[in-house]
């Protein structure tokens, strides 16, 4: 076990503890190890806690000896991106903007999986206040893709992606506003769920616009995810936008295949919105092949256009968003990185008509979704256009990271998951989305699993030994 100690799942990890073939100290110590090694080229972490991360371990093996189990997290290792508070550690945005003093208490998110048993392995690279990057000028260097590490890994969550494809634990958080945990998800194949907004708590996370800001997991294998989501779903009174939902066991119906299932294929976002690379649009047909074979029913299904999406989503993250930044805009804003300056002060620029205008929109938009939602169990469509560019080609990136079909899931606030869907002639991973109904993450993940399954995914890793 100890030679495929990076691979191992939250679940198997659990598993192994009970039955002592593995401790948690063992595992904690092992992934030290790797991100020693391996962390230098990829710049996942901004900050370590690996004595803390060692300490909990300890606790945690005690416990296990004692016969005393936290929660179903407990000994897991977890990272965390660095816009989410942990007590004792700075919340940096990946930024100068922010202060270097010390979160005073977990956020929300980072409590419940404390809670659950799992174990805190530092802060994680990030995207400028989530908006800003990939990028150069920041205080701390951008994370890489373990693919191929001259490629970028998505954002904003990027160290979260990063980290989990290079096997530095086997579950993160991510957040995602305009499709931040399915861009890395995406780019770097591993498993990334935006839930239904309001269904995990938002405290003690540094936003970036209210009304689309999600948390959610990311992992690299489908049944993880789902325990991850199991342990983070839940009302918080504290969290203005946190949603009252029915209680779900997440994993419950991942082995039930997608027979009798219908299917609604969005061809239209990468066929006529954006026209896909090839291979994107090769794999996605594989995938509805796959479903149909299986015994589901797909449909094509008709969304509004893509361009309509990111319109009302520009519209209102950035004015959101500008009511944020406002201040250190303002009298300091030589401390944001080139990117994420230009992302926020276009905020400054809209008007109070604008925003109006696009909260209409959305509402319409919700509408539409939801009438098409009616007819199918999930929707199946693309997540990036085109496999991660290079990331010191900045062209490329500016002309590729738009071309996606994420954003319209954070207007109408629908869950929707992004993962592995095959490689590139280039040796990058290539993703396919999913998305369901309000609350019915169940579904998504039934799913994600049965291609998951199918396709063997979740063995697919980089090769980085």
């Amino acid at each position: 076990m100890s030679d495929e100690l990076h691979w191992l799942g939250a679940a198997e990890a659990t598993r192994a503890f009970a039955a002592r073939k593995l401790s948690p100290v063992e595992l904690v110590k092992g992934l030290h190890a790797r991100i020693d090694t391996l962390d230098p080229q990829l710049n996942v972490f901004i900050r370590r806690d690996d004595e803390a991360a060692l300490a909990a371990a300890r606790a945690a093996e005690a416990e296990i000896a004692a016969g005393r189990i936290r929660g179903p997290l407990h000994g897991v290792p977890v990272g965390i991106k660095d816009i989410i508070d942990v007590a004792g550690l700075p919340t940096t945005c990946h930024s100068r903007v922010m202060p270097g003093s010390n979160a005073t208490a977990d956020a929300a998110c980072v409590a419940r999986l404390r809670q659950a048993g799992a174990i805190v392995m530092g802060k994680l690279s990030t995207h400028e206040f989530a908006i800003g990057g990939p990028s150069h000028d920041l205080p701390f260097p951008p994370a890489r893709n373990p693919w191929n590490r001259d490629h970028h890994p998505g954002g904003s969550s990027s160290g979260s992606g990063s980290g989990l494809a290079a096997g530095f634990f086997p579950l993160a958080l991510g957040t995602d506003t305009g499709g931040s945990i399915r861009n890395p998800a995406s780019a770097c194949g591993i498993v990334g769920l935006k839930p239904t907004y309001g269904l995990v708590s938002r405290r003690g996370v540094f936003p970036l616009a209210f009304s689309l800001d999600h948390v959610g997991p990311m992992t690299r294998s489908v049944a993880d995810n789902a325990l991850l989501l199991d342990c983070l779903a839940g009302h918080d009174p504290a969290d203005a936008g946190s949603a009252v939902a029915p209680r779900a066991y997440y994993a419950a119906g991942l082995e039930r295949g997608v027979r009798g299932l219908r299917i609604g294929f969005v061809r239209h976002f990468h066929e006529n919105d954006l026209i896909a690379d090839p291979e994107v649009a090769a794999t996605l047909d594989t995938v509805a092949k796959t479903f149909a074979a299986e015994g589901a029913e797909i449909r094509e299904v008709r969304l509004p256009t893509l361009g309509e999406f990111a319109a009302v989503n520009r519209i209102i993250l950035t004015s959101e968003a500008w009511s944020i930044h406002a201040p250190w805009l303002r009298s300091r804003p030589g401390d944001y990185g080139k990117l994420g300056r230009q992302r926020l002060m276009a905020g400054a620029f809209l008007q109070a008509g604008d925003l109006v205008a696009a909260q209409r929109r959305r509402a319409a938009m919700i509408a539409e979704v939801q009438t098409v939602l009616r007819d199918v169990d999930v929707l199946l469509c693309a997540s990036s256009m085109d496999p991660a560019s290079r990331i010191d080609d900045e062209a490329a990136t500016a002309r590729t990271y738009p071309r996606q079909a994420r954003t319209p899931f954070n207007v109408t606030g629908h869950p929707a998951l992004a993962m592995l869907a095959g490689v590139s002639s280039g040796g990058l991973p290539l993703s396919v989305q999913f998305a369901g109904r309000y609350f019915d993450e169940a579904m998504v993940l039934r799913v994600a699993r049965a291609w998951e399954r199918a396709a063997g995914t979740d063995k697919r890793h980089p090769p980085l030994g």
